[in-house]
């Protein structure tokens, strides 16, 4: 029914606008306790036994969480853990409020399956973030490190420590987000002459906070596989906890259907699903498993999950598959997840991780 609903009728707003009004929505809704539960009662997954996942120092309930750029702001937190997501990451924010680039930036391409967003980080900025992180669920919380768009190249990492260590106290995982295509220049911090003075400022910044929270990088799906082994070797290198497999796409695959697959920024979805798991596949091969791996890319069901823990994934990031299958999506790809592990005789998750 959502698809339908979805297709027919949703899909004729503006996307950004019907956006906004999700997100407005599941923040009013997650107000209150009783409109959480009934939440929970009628989209969270139910039964989750075997599917508890442990990376990072934490653990998580599933593998299943919900990507960044969907809650820039963390105003909908409670909402959205009320629909079932084991983690959710916040942002990407940034120092000082932006907002992004210029409307329309947000495009569905519906018969594809996919997105394409040249937002550019529009942020209410870090203070007002810590604001709204203050009364937060109780679930894994992933915060997006970025750059104002005004800041010069050189002193990038000037405003990651310094959303680092503002938000240091709300989060319990920190993604270094330099892979976004909509940011001028921005890719050029994977390049090994920008990203080793970048992760050893950030490592520098975590250990003045006292303690090891978890650090990870998110990369682009449009690096060269010798481009990724020399982020794998500075990542180990500089102790970064993990990577987040993939950004969203610079690329147009061939046999994109729909009318607005022309459009500048990044390609995200059903058409980047392949892709961002060769990726994972290939991180887990070189680093032999010793950088763990967030996977996403065109998840929309248990079998795209279940694909990416094969290649390697620990975890698994949606935001596409979340826009077009709705709120039932974390308790239906759920149990598709667990009636794959029934067929295929798994008890244990770690029994999956690497071994497709």
């Amino acid at each position: 029914m959502y698809r339908a609903l979805y297709r027919h009728l949703l899909s004729r707003a503006d996307a950004e606008w019907i956006h906004g009004v999700a997100v407005r929505s599941l923040a009013m809704t997650g107000n209150f306790s009783v409109s959480r539960a009934l939440l929970r009662c009628l989209f969270a997954p139910r039964r989750l036994e075997s599917l508890a996942v442990s990376a990072f120092g934490l653990r998580f309930a599933h593998p299943l969480g919900l990507a960044g750029g969907f809650d820039k702001d963390g105003v909908a937190l409670h909402g959205l853990a009320a629909l079932g997501f084991s983690f959710i990451e916040v942002g990407t924010v940034t120092p000082q409020p932006q907002a992004g680039n210029a409307k329309p930036r947000l495009f569905r391409l519906l018969d594809d399956q996919a997105l394409i967003n040249r937002m550019g980080f529009p942020s209410s900025g870090m203070a007002r973030v810590a604001h709204n992180l203050e009364r937060r669920p109780a679930l894994p919380l992933a915060i997006s490190l970025g750059k104002n768009k005004t800041t010069p190249l050189q002193d990038a990492l000037q405003d990651y420590c310094a959303v680092l260590e503002y938000l240091y106290p709300y989060g319990d995982l920190f993604v270094v987000n330099i892979s976004s295509p909509n940011t001028p220049e921005l890719r050029r911090l994977q390049t090994a002459a920008h990203l080793a003075e970048l992760l050893a400022g950030l490592r520098q910044a975590l250990a003045a906070q006292g303690s090891a929270k978890p650090l990870l990088l998110k990369i682009a799906p449009d690096l060269s596989f010798e481009e990724i082994e020399t982020i794998c070797a500075l990542a180990l290198q500089h102790g970064v906890s993990g990577l987040i497999a993939t950004n969203t796409t610079l690329e147009r695959p061939s046999g994109l259907r729909s009318a607005d697959a022309h459009q500048p920024g990044g390609l995200s979805g059903a058409p980047l699903r392949a892709k961002s798991t060769q990726i994972v596949r290939h991180i887990r091969a070189v680093t032999a498993g010793q950088l763990p791996v967030i996977g996403v890319g065109g998840v929309f069901s248990g079998a795209d999950i279940w694909e990416k823990l094969c290649a390697g994934a620990v975890l698994v990031q949606a935001y596409t598959g979340f826009i077009y299958e709705g709120l039932a999506f974390v308790r239906r790809a759920i149990s598709q997840l667990q009636g794959i592990m029934r067929a295929e005789g798994v008890r244990d998750l770690g029994q999956v991780i690497g071994k497709g």
